[in-house]
């Protein structure tokens, strides 16, 4: 038993339908863990790349080293260093949140330059037309430029999407209880880890399915001349 539930294991049928709600908990916190997480990424990952693209090297280059130190170190060391090192300076976050913060985090660096690839993209032509305009550099980007990057930029955000889902287990190394964490203890707990692994891999294989699909309808609805912010 764990949370109030009772597992049948009078046959795998059984045992798997009493185990379901237990990995429904933990799927509700891959979820959430998941959602927040790529929206850090996706605002960070922004900041980044349009600081990468200031002139001033002061700024520039203090941030590709950000970029690179995340990008190359692991996200297990991310996720250990701000939830055991962090107290040590006074700043305690739960577990969920310290999860969250580090998916955003080590995804930023994937993210930002994804942006920058798609903000090169857009063709010189258009800076060019839009300084001839009298345009200032946040009308440029806000009216001209990011408009057009975005298309250009959502099937590679939608594989760090789908790569973050299946980053969450590791915050089973911080307590975090998402779904393979719940599988193991159920596992532990019987001593049957094949049918709750296997219901944890159809549940990562329903959830990347449905994020796979959701993006494909939002690429066939964006349109590839760009999109109109206001």
């Amino acid at each position: 038993m764990l949370f109030g539930f009772h597992w049948d294991l009078s046959s795998p049928e059984a045992f798997a339908l009493s185990i379901l709600p237990i990995l429904l908990i933990g799927m509700k916190i891959t979820i959430l863990a998941t959602i927040f997480g790529f929206l850090i990424a996706m605002a960070l990952g922004l900041v980044f790349a349009l600081l990468r693209g200031v002139p001033l090297r002061a700024v520039s280059w203090p941030i590709a080293f950000i970029v690179e130190f995340v990008r190359d170190t692991p996200l297990l060391i991310q996720l250990y260093f701000l939830y055991y090192i962090l107290p040590d300076y006074g700043i305690t976050l739960p577990a969920l949140e310290t999860g969250i913060i580090t998916l955003g985090i080590q995804y930023s660096a994937y993210t930002s330059e994804v942006y920058r690839a798609g903000l090169e993209a857009v063709p010189r032509g258009q800076r060019e037309a839009a300084r001839a305009l009298n345009l200032g550099a946040w009308r440029t980007y806000r009216d001209v430029i990011v408009p057009q990057a975005i298309p250009r930029i959502v099937p590679a955000l939608a594989n760090y999407l789908i790569s973050i889902i299946k980053d969450t287990p590791i915050l089973s190394a911080i307590t975090v209880l998402e779904m393979l964490g719940a599988a193991k203890i159920v596992g532990d707990r019987t001593f049957r880890y094949m049918l709750p692994l296997t219901l944890v891999g159809v549940l990562f294989l329903i959830l990347t399915a449905v994020a796979a699909t959701a993006v494909r309808y939002l690429e066939k609805k964006l349109p590839r001349a760009g999109i109109a912010l206001k």
